[in-house]
């Protein structure tokens, strides 16, 4: 699949205030500085499509982006922000839930993970919440061009012991990098493809 457009479509800190034009949606999140606005940016073809920042907890609210007229592209909040006081922690979380438990038109939730180390218990915890309540989601491994091929491969293959310990199968996992343009093409047929079932 190509992206030909991608436009901002629309804010909102609850489903209630999405955009009033229903389509499926593919939704990306991650933990802080996972790399989720670059790879945006780098699916999509626009350097400023998602504002980048250094800054944990930059994207507050959910923010749809409409591609090609026919489809959400969406970008969430993310999780685990140890440093934000718990009060803002919150927010974040109900913002999140909010939109995961809640939107009718979510087909896929893409779930980023820095291919560099271990999957962490925040990233368990939330793909557990995930499962129990049935969520489709597939995982990204971003920033695929810091490590070598073998390297990366057995990363990749570490984590996939992790999981394995409480998942019995895995869902599927994409390979990325907003620098070289790893990934692309495969997610975007990926979700080309889901598309066609719809």
């Amino acid at each position: 699949m190509k992206i030909t457009s991608a436009t901002f479509a629309g804010s909102s800190a609850r489903t209630a205030g999405k955009p009033a034009r229903r389509l499926p949606e593919f939704a990306f999140i991650g933990r802080s500085n996972v790399g989720k606005s670059s790879l945006i940016n780098m699916l999509t073809g626009q350097r400023k499509l998602a504002m980048t920042s250094q800054t944990p907890g930059k994207t507050k609210i959910v923010n749809h982006f409409l591609i090609n007229d026919s489809w959400y592209l969406v970008d969430l909040p993310g999780y685990g922000y140890a440093k934000l006081p718990d009060k803002a922690r919150k927010e974040l979380q109900q913002v999140v839930s909010d939109y995961i438990f809640n939107s009718g038109e979510l087909v896929m939730l893409f779930v980023l993970i820095d291919c560099r180390h271990d999957i962490g218990k925040v990233d368990l915890d939330f793909l557990a919440e995930l499962g129990e309540n049935g969520v489709p989601f597939a995982i990204i491994f971003t920033k695929g061009d810091k490590l070598g091929p073998v390297a990366r491969a057995e990363q990749i293959a570490r984590d996939q012991e992790i999981l394995s310990r409480e998942w019995e199968e895995f869902p599927e996992m994409l390979v990325s990098s907003a620098e070289t343009g790893l990934g692309r093409e495969e997610i975007l047929n990926y979700i080309g493809e889901i598309l066609e079932t719809l």
